[in-house]
């Protein structure tokens, strides 16, 4: 079993950027596909990218590629959410989530596990 807990979140302006962070407890991490997802308010959890064991695959959302990018290091059992160039619509609650077996990456019921998710509000 794996606890994860997000940190990072907060308020930016529009065009501004944050790094969202994911601390996974146990000493497997380097075992799990990890998947970061978003809840904005009367919407569906969807997913924003995702990233392979070893952080040699990484798999976007198709509206934040060029401005999200996705990254792990093994070692600190931490997984990582570089956004940049920031819009309105980014705002939403953002949730980490892992997975031992991934056909889909951007499948919410292939992960096992989930964080309490951490809060993103950009400002117009």
């Amino acid at each position: 079993q794996v606890q994860l807990v997000e940190s990072g979140g907060g308020l930016v302006q529009a065009g501004g950027s944050l790094r969202l962070s994911c601390a996974a407890s146990g000493r497997t991490f380097s075992t799990y596909h990890m998947g970061w997802f978003r809840q904005a308010p009367g919407n569906e959890r969807e997913f924003v990218a995702g990233i392979s064991l070893s952080g040699a695959g990484t798999y976007y959302e198709e509206s934040v590629k060029g401005r999200f990018t996705i990254s792990r290091n093994n070692a600190k059992n931490t997984v990582y959410l570089q956004m940049n160039s920031l819009k309105p619509e980014d705002t939403a609650v953002y949730y980490c989530a892992a997975s031992r077996y991934i056909t889909d990456y951007s499948r919410r019921n292939e992960y096992d596990y989930w964080g309490q998710g951490t809060q993103v509000t950009v400002s117009s």
